[in-house]
């Protein structure tokens, strides 16, 4: 197949780079002429991807996959369209469909009678057939569901290891009607392998759920899931600091049978997913109470996490706090709705000076994220915010005139902490 990919993130790229593996022709479309540049040259534009170098680099060389910044030429060749264009979604819940709208509008002037597009882009639900369809419909001349076919199959994979993911869960599609979802199975049936599992309802691969709406809606519960389930983790571990119990033994207990599946509580929720797709499923569904007290309780937790620091090192005015870890997961140089910004917030807020440093991240990067880089300046306290892998071995001797270690994420050992207060989140 002649396949367009447009917008070549860090969803983007591997996928196109996925079906260009599988023997296909791939043209990845995207604005940004230097990210072009690097593909093209078989070079990865981005860190951190698991096997996307050689991976890249192979089918580069193969003639498979190359880029530009076309895209309305690149969707001229093109039998099947993925889009992975980026949504922005503000923080009261409202989408920006800025650069959704545009690439759509670029796609429509190069679409032709009989081409699939799948959009990719997690979207409230109704986006595909009343906002996509349409557009790409008046863009092109063409009828949808007569001349061209739209389907909606969410991505449901992290960063840092896309390949892996793209074989262990199932890919969900919903079309605009019984054809469009028939040809988007098809679609991702002939670029996709998947791993044998016998713990799914029906065989791991390419799930058919009818209409879009349904595998929008998936999507979004899925992630609404995670967030509302965490909410329920940090609520319980706030009334365990106060009854002195640790709530991690309670939440094993509890997990020891099969209809209770907790998850960890911890300083913050963020990245691409959960902190955003709950608010886009209350833009649809703002009568959901249990999603938006769940967003409420978990966007609370850095500040909880300071008011637990101040607890145990008393007034923070004036004391120098290091918050250690910028980025929103472990292993992962990406800060996308960290907490790292609420807990600097609530230190400031009580009068420290907050300092931050990530493994990841040089002081000049963190400077330019508006954060403060830590130069070795000494500090009497420390939070962890990110659960990098560089802090399980973090030993007392690391942070000299530290008193006080809020560990937010329980990433530290305890018994490594002697003569340090060590502070820990429903514990």
């Amino acid at each position: 197949m002649q396949i367009c990919v447009v917008a070549l993130g860090k969803i983007g790229l591997p996928l196109a780079v996925q079906f260009a593996s599988k023997g296909h022709q791939v043209v990845g479309a995207d604005i940004d002429s230097a990210v072009v540049d690097q593909i093209n040259a078989g070079e990865e534009p981005f860190p951190g991807e698991a096997d996307l170098g050689s991976k890249l680099g192979e089918v580069v060389t193969a003639g498979r996959l190359r880029a530009t910044t076309d895209t309305t030429a690149a969707v001229t060749e093109a039998e099947v369209v993925v889009v992975v264009v980026p949504l922005f979604v503000a923080a009261d819940g409202v989408p920006d469909f800025g650069w959704m709208d545009s690439a759509t509008q670029a796609i429509a002037a190069g679409l032709q009678p009989g081409t699939l597009v799948s959009y990719e882009t997690t979207l409230p639900v109704g986006s595909t057939r009343n906002r996509w369809a349409p557009m790409l419909a008046e863009g092109s001349g063409l009828q949808a569901s007569r001349d061209f076919d739209v389907v909606f199959s969410p991505e449901r994979v992290f960063t840092g290891r896309v390949f892996a993911d793209l074989r262990k869960y199932p890919k969900l599609v919903g079309g605009l009607d019984e054809q469009s979802t028939r040809r988007g199975v098809e679609f991702y049936t002939a670029v996709l392998d998947f791993d044998d599992r016998d713990d799914l309802p029906a065989p791991n691969g390419v799930w058919d759920l009818g209409p879009a709406e349904a595998a929008e809606l998936a999507k979004l519960a899925e992630t609404s899931y995670r967030d509302v389930n965490i909410g329920l983790a940090n609520q319980f571990a706030r009334y365990a600091d106060t009854i002195g119990v640790d709530v991690v033994k309670v939440i094993d207990a509890c997990n020891s049978q099969p209809y209770s599946h907790i998850h960890r509580p911890g300083i913050a929720v963020g990245g691409h997913c959960i902190p955003i797709y709950p608010q886009m499923y209350l833009w649809n569904d703002p009568a959901a109470t249990v999603v938006r007290s769940a967003r409420e309780a978990n966007a609370a937790m850095p500040e909880y996490a300071v008011s637990r620091l101040a607890e145990a090192y008393g007034d923070l005015s004036g004391a120098r706090v290091l918050v250690l870890g910028a980025a929103y997961r472990g292993g992962v140089k990406e800060t996308a709705f960290s907490g790292v910004f609420g807990t600097v917030a609530a230190l400031r807020s009580r009068g420290a000076a907050a300092f931050v440093s990530d493994p990841l991240y040089t002081a000049d990067e963190l400077d330019e994220l508006g954060l403060p880089g830590h130069r070795g300046e000494t500090v009497e306290a420390a939070v962890i915010q990110a659960d990098h892998p560089e802090y399980r071995r973090l030993t007392p001797a690391d942070l000299a005139d530290v008193s006080i270690l809020v560990d937010g994420r329980r990433v530290t050992d305890p018994r490594l902490w002697n003569g340090v207060t060590r502070v820990v989140i429903g514990g």
